[in-house]
């Protein structure tokens, strides 16, 4: 085996999902540390009783492998489905502008779908999505929202989009703002 081989950087997408307890993130991170790997990114949740995670691990091929034979039994010992996928560095684009999406409306079934419809069929990809639902202050009523990040061309007209977008979100009855991502 080369050398260029055993000290490139690997990268291994890890997603967890099992019941909720204290301690899955220390066992998952010393594993992963232990391993001789690094947490590059990452997302965690409780949703409704189940902890879900999903991890970027770096490291050299060597220590991704020697991770990756270790996750059935930790998985196991957690209680934990794991699913692992090796992936690539993904390239920056120049040509591509990212905005945050903010949505809050009356709970109602499709707002992700209408969403994600919109900014699909107009060849923008979402990049991130975090969606929550709440009782609104004093009244009690159910409440959604939604925040998305999403790559826009650089060569859309930005105007145009947010004019179209704005409209749409008023047909829905959703109360939206579109902007640019700072820093």
């Amino acid at each position: 085996m080369s050398t260029e081989s055993t000290t490139k950087t690997t990268q291994l997408v890890l997603s967890a999902l099992g019941e909720d307890k204290p301690g899955i993130i220390d066992e998952l991170s010393r594993c992963i540390t232990g391993n001789g790997c690094n947490i590059n990114d990452s997302r965690m949740t409780v949703l409704g009783g189940d902890f879900a995670i999903l991890l970027l691990v770096d490291g050299n091929w060597n220590t991704i492998a020697k991770f990756e034979d270790q996750i059935p039994a930790l998985g196991e010992r957690l209680g934990l489905s794991i699913t692992t996928r090796r992936t690539a560095r993904k390239s920056a684009r120049k040509d591509l502008l990212p905005y945050g999406v903010d949505v809050v409306s009356l709970d109602q079934p499709g707002i992700v779908h209408n969403l994600a419809s919109f900014f699909s069929k107009r060849q923008i990809n979402i990049q991130e999505m975090a969606t929550s639902s709440y009782a609104a202050a004093h009244t009690g009523t159910p409440m959604f929202t939604v925040h998305l990040t999403i790559d826009i061309p650089a060569s859309q007209q930005i105007s145009a989009l947010r004019e179209e977008f704005m409209d749409f979100c008023d047909q829905l009855n959703l109360d939206a703002v579109m902007e640019p991502v700072k820093g």
